[in-house]
């Protein structure tokens, strides 16, 4: 169920130039698509896209200001991540902790 809710996170983040992108407006704060666009490294249209993709897995949100479109990251959005490497982090824990006490009784 976890992985569920983290599945749009992680996919949206697979992309190098997304996650380039998300840590730029974590970074920066709120930018224009022009300003983003200079960084990225891609063209104007690509950066949409890659917004877009960002936008559905709610990473970020945008507002409009006459021609303009800012955009803003969204770090709570990263919680069904972070919640799934948690539930990760606790499974190997236990595992490693299973294994050194079998690794104990064999000395």
């Amino acid at each position: 169920m976890q992985s569920a809710k983290a599945n749009p996170v992680f996919r949206a983040l697979a992309d190098p130039t997304r996650r380039a992108i998300f840590e730029e407006l974590t970074r920066q704060g709120e930018q224009t698509v022009h300003a983003l666009t200079r960084r990225a490294g891609v063209s104007q249209p690509a950066v949409s896209k890659h917004l877009a993709v960002l936008k559905r897995a709610r990473l970020v949100r945008h507002r409009r200001d006459g021609r303009e479109t800012h955009y803003r990251a969204q770090p709570d959005a990263l919680a069904p991540m972070v919640d799934w490497l948690n539930a990760y982090g606790a499974f190997w824990r236990e595992r490693f902790n299973d294994l050194e006490a079998v690794l104990e009784r064999m000395e």
